[in-house]
């Protein structure tokens, strides 16, 4: 027997074994977003810390205090 005889499958379980893997790819897909959306909302966190950190002590001024990223961060909300 050739190798290319020895590959010939059944088109019933390539199917089967492509449908599983799809799955498989669809599991850890779910797994990379919900893990993109928690270190997301960690950075959020800690963006939220350094604005409360850099805001002057001496109380507020009549002045709205500017951005220090120039006004050119990145808006998370429109991720998709």
């Amino acid at each position: 027997m050739s190798r290319s005889t020895d590959r010939q499958t059944d088109p019933a379980a390539a199917t089967a074994s492509l449908a599983a893997e799809a799955a498989l790819l669809e599991g850890r897909l779910t797994l990379l977003r919900e893990a993109i959306d928690s270190v997301d909302a960690r950075i959020d966190a800690v963006s939220e810390t350094l604005r409360r950190l850099q805001r002057p002590v001496s109380g507020p001024t009549d002045e709205a205090p500017e951005r220090q990223d120039g006004g050119a961060g990145l808006d998370r909300s429109k991720r998709g």
